[in-house]
């Protein structure tokens, strides 16, 4: 089975500083108990189904146009990029790789033992999009420099390990191989660093002020009361899925906490009561700047799981998704 995917509102606003008035006002505003239903969205689970094979198909195709062996390779050495690929388990790669003709040549090679061994390269189309698309990433190479330093800057330390940016790659519009051919092209930006447990991790040398502003501060003076601006409620867009009914206890609820106040995303909110309904809220606007940073405005949950520590967040902090159904959708695909 598919893993979920959450997805962001398409619309968004915003522009806030916290003042003391409103950490006050948080700490004695208890989280209310309200769990709102689930309603199914057959036209963003059918756009998760896609996306699966799209970003297999994607990743398969930069690891082939990227070889040094004509841009053929055998399927045992496209076998070592499985992980990534994200296809279901009981699937062969070359089964997989077979239902695009279109994109994949197929020939074959005989090993040591007389055996042939089918190998794969790109169709004339295929090779031109991909030159497209690496136009595209020369073309805006800042952009996703500063998806991705914004991305760091989300986080406590400044720094994420190389596993977790590897699962948000695809979503931030990276390149397969970014490691080698796209951060080493901004030295002045990112720089790899050992972690205590081992690891390599990405780290952000520097902060960029203009960067540090949400999508939801960015759209506030359009969208948005100027009164709300002053005072830094700022409300999320909130867009319900087509047969979703809300109880009037539960639309009183969801309307006194679009007042509460927005906590600037980029800032350390280390001040929060861990429940409370504005330290909920600061957790949706981590989330919600977060998918705005990807291309499609989703990514899939266990990327968002893999935040928590990262991102300074607490225990069961998705729970905010299930409660938010007007803001965030969970496929279960």
């Amino acid at each position: 089975m598919m893993s979920r995917s959450l997805f962001g509102s398409a619309r968004n606003y915003g522009l806030l500083h916290v003042c003391q008035q409103g950490y006050i006002y948080q700490q004695s505003f208890s989280l209310v108990n309200i769990k709102l239903k689930w309603v199914k969205d057959r036209t963003l689970d059918a756009v998760v189904a896609g996306q699966r094979d799209l970003k297999a198909a994607g990743f398969l195709v930069q690891i082939i146009s990227s070889s040094s062996s004509d841009c053929c390779l055998p399927i045992y050495h496209l076998s070592r990029h499985r992980g990534q690929l994200g296809l279901p388990h009981d699937l062969k790669l070359s089964t997989f790789i077979r239902r695009y003709p279109n994109v994949f040549i197929e020939s074959f090679l005989t090993d040591g033992g007389g055996t042939p061994v089918p190998c794969f390269s790109l169709s004339r189309e295929a090779l031109k999009l991909r030159h497209e698309e690496l136009h595209i990433l020369e073309q805006n190479q800042f952009e996703f420099r500063d998806r991705l330093c914004k991305l760091l800057m989300l986080t406590r330390d400044r720094i994420l390990p190389l596993q977790t940016v590897d699962q948000l790659k695809w979503d931030l519009g990276l390149p397969y191989d970014y490691r080698h051919s796209f951060v080493p092209n901004h030295p002045e930006r990112f720089s790899f660093v050992h972690l205590p447990d081992d690891r390599v991790g990405l780290q952000l040398l520097f902060w960029d002020d203009e960067l540090a502003v949400s999508e939801l501060q960015r759209n506030a003076s359009l969208q948005q009361k100027e009164e709300d601006i002053k005072n830094g409620s700022l409300a999320f867009p909130i867009r319900f899925t087509r047969g979703f009914g809300l109880k009037r206890k539960c639309m009183e609820w969801l309307k006194e906490w679009q007042k509460l106040p927005y906590t600037y995303p980029y800032t350390n909110a280390s001040h929060l009561g861990p429940c409370t309904d504005v330290s909920e809220k600061r957790i949706v606007g981590v989330f919600h700047e977060l998918i705005h940073l990807t291309l499609h405005k989703q990514t899939e949950r266990k990327n968002v799981s893999n935040l928590r520590k990262p991102l300074a967040l607490p225990q069961k902090f998705t729970k905010a998704f299930e409660r938010h159904p007007g803001i965030f959708y969970i496929s279960k695909k």
